[in-house]
């Protein structure tokens, strides 16, 4: 988080265009004394990683957040934290990619691997093989799937969260706040993305009861945050293959795009958030809305590993719905591994095998 925030502070200027990043602070709100003190527990990380966090009173919450007559009981602020515009941020690093020799290639799935000697030979895709002594599965939800068709376990689950975007309102906020029922973040285009603070939906599937011992630490911590549901997804995994031939089409070319449609109930609970806590905002309308597909790992931490028994395999995932904000310091984690500049300290908090090995799973801080 630390190394992304300083790669944030200068990439406007490295890719020479605005990639909507502010200083802008940001805030998680306390609605009770008792939610205040939860959120003082994460004052000795943030002191440790030498963060600016602090926690504000009521009355100095005011000149962060406009109240609007609304009393919070608090907040933890960081104020150097930063946002930035993922659309336009994303493109540009493309854009950036490419002027340093990158070669992106968009609709092409990649079916699988070849291995040779033991290790990464080729990567084959729908339109060709490339051949290559190194590939990072980065597929994010697809992961599991992706590696599973290789022999290789990815203790992975997904879960949905409900957004939307609203047209342009007055300012409460220059940057973004979280609470319990309703988190907002100001765009640049003057509007708010805004979600459930603490709404998601894991619909069930064969790999929830594989990984079920795995994920209970977090379903135990989330407090009630993920809601279980059965349904059609569990019969599509039931009759998704598990591995493929790699000359005809695989599972990424028969759903291309995992664009899940939003729950309308908990977008009607952000709008009844809205007009509670943010009233000055509450009335913009909603311009789009999205399901966005999560995917997490046992303990809410990324993994970023080699893979132990296939050389020049790698995996990048788990990032459970922070991978826009740490994306610039997970990229460059990747890359040391890649090429062999990553030391034993860096990447073994990020390592597959600790899911396996025996290493007890504690989840890691809510925040």
């Amino acid at each position: 988080m630390m190394q992304s925030l300083g790669v944030w502070q200068g990439l406007s200027a490295e890719l020479g265009e605005d990639v909507g990043f502010r200083q802008c602070g940001s805030l998680y709100l306390a609605e009770t004394p008792t939610e205040l003190e939860a959120l003082a527990e994460w004052l000795p990380v943030a002191r440790a990683h030498g963060l600016d966090t602090r926690m504000l009173s009521t009355s100095a919450l005011d000149e962060v957040l406009r109240p609007d007559g609304v009393k919070w009981a608090g907040a933890m602020y960081t104020a150097s934290d930063g946002r930035a515009e993922p659309n336009r941020a994303s493109a540009a690093i493309a854009r950036g990619a490419a002027r340093a020799g990158a070669r992106i290639f968009t609709s092409c799935a990649v079916r699988g691997i070849e291995r040779a000697a033991g290790r990464v030979g080729a990567a084959v895709t729908e339109h060709g093989v490339v051949a290559t002594r190194a590939v990072v599965s980065a597929g994010g939800a697809w992961t599991r799937l992706f590696c599973g068709s290789l022999g290789v376990t990815v203790p992975q689950l997904t879960v949905l969260g409900s957004v939307a975007r609203t047209a342009p309102a007055d300012q409460v906020l220059a940057g973004e706040a979280w609470s319990p029922r309703v988190a907002i973040r100001r765009r640049a285009d003057g509007g708010y993305t805004v979600a459930h603070g603490g709404s998601f939906l894991h619909s069930i599937t064969p790999a929830t009861f594989r990984f079920a011992g795995k994920f209970l630490p977090a379903l135990r911590q989330g407090h009630g945050s993920t809601r279980l549901t059965i349904g059609g997804e569990f019969f599509r995994a039931l009759v998704t293959p598990a591995r493929w031939r790699l000359d005809v089409p695989s599972p990424f070319e028969r759903e291309r795009v995992l664009d899940p449609l939003p729950e309308p109930r908990v977008l009607a609970q952000v709008r009844a958030a809205l007009h509670r806590w943010f009233p000055a905002i509450a009335s913009a309308p909603f311009v789009e809305t999205w399901g966005g597909m999560i995917e997490t790992s046992p303990d809410v931490l990324p993994i970023i590993s080699r893979v132990e028994g296939l050389e020049g395999f790698h995996v990048a995932t788990g990032f459970s719905g922070h991978g826009f904000g740490i994306g610039p310091g997970a990229g460059k984690l990747i890359a040391d591994l890649v090429t062999g500049a990553a030391s034993a300290d860096e990447v073994s908090a990020f390592r597959l095998s600790r899911f396996f090995d025996g290493s007890p799973i504690r989840p890691g801080p809510a925040i």
